[in-house]
């Protein structure tokens, strides 16, 4: 008896694990078609590091997942050419008393990042994150959002609503790994999928 259950329980979370990895290989994939055709190459870039809630006082295991995203992707857009790339840390004090920004620039450093940095430390929300984001940007820069791939969906449709100007030059990160972070992304996806599924508006 002990063994058929111990085999559906295997069944069921491999399939919750493939699923969670197939619908972030799917945001991905409508990112990267998102602006296909935009190129880095010889343009000024801003990659902004959206924080996550974090209790304790060194950085949690998801700020050092996006501070790894976030070098990996300045890394990659510094080989496709672009002049200049700088990385905007996100994130207010929401559920500790050192702001997120604070959390990702120390996981940012200790994933190798030693370049130009700007932080921001007051945004409590991701409304708020682009908010507050938006005067930082300088008007020729493209703009790279760097967290898991449905939190880059909600953040450009935020854009969208604030500066439809920002979304034009919203491109590509490096967000998606395969088999990174495996276990959470069945809970990303299912948070990710229910906010978005309240962003859009109901079709009749």
């Amino acid at each position: 008896m002990v063994l058929p259950v111990l085999g559906s329980a295997v069944v069921v979370l491999v399939a919750c694990l493939a699923w969670g990895e197939a619908v972030h290989f799917g945001a991905s994939a409508a990112s990267r078609r998102h602006r296909a055709g935009l190129s880095c190459r010889g343009r000024d870039v801003a990659i902004v590091v959206l924080g996550f809630s974090n209790r304790a006082s060194q950085p949690n295991l998801v700020n050092r997942w996006r501070a790894r995203i976030a070098v990996r992707t300045a890394r990659l857009l510094v080989r496709r050419g672009a002049r200049s790339v700088r990385i905007i840390w996100r994130g207010g004090p929401v559920m500790g008393p050192v702001p997120e920004a604070q959390h990702l620039a120390a996981a940012l450093r200790h994933a190798g990042w030693h370049g130009q940095t700007v932080l921001e430390g007051h945004s409590r929300s991701t409304w708020e994150n682009i908010a507050n984001v938006r005067p930082l940007l300088r008007w020729d820069e493209l703009v790279a959002l760097c967290s898991n791939d449905l939190h880059v969906v909600k953040a450009r449709l935020y854009f969208a609503r604030q500066d439809p100007d920002v979304v034009e030059r919203l491109i590509g990160s490096a967000n998606y790994r395969a088999g990174e972070m495996v276990l959470a992304k069945p809970l990303f996806a299912a948070v990710g999928l229910h906010k978005l599924r309240a962003l859009r508006p109901h079709r009749h």
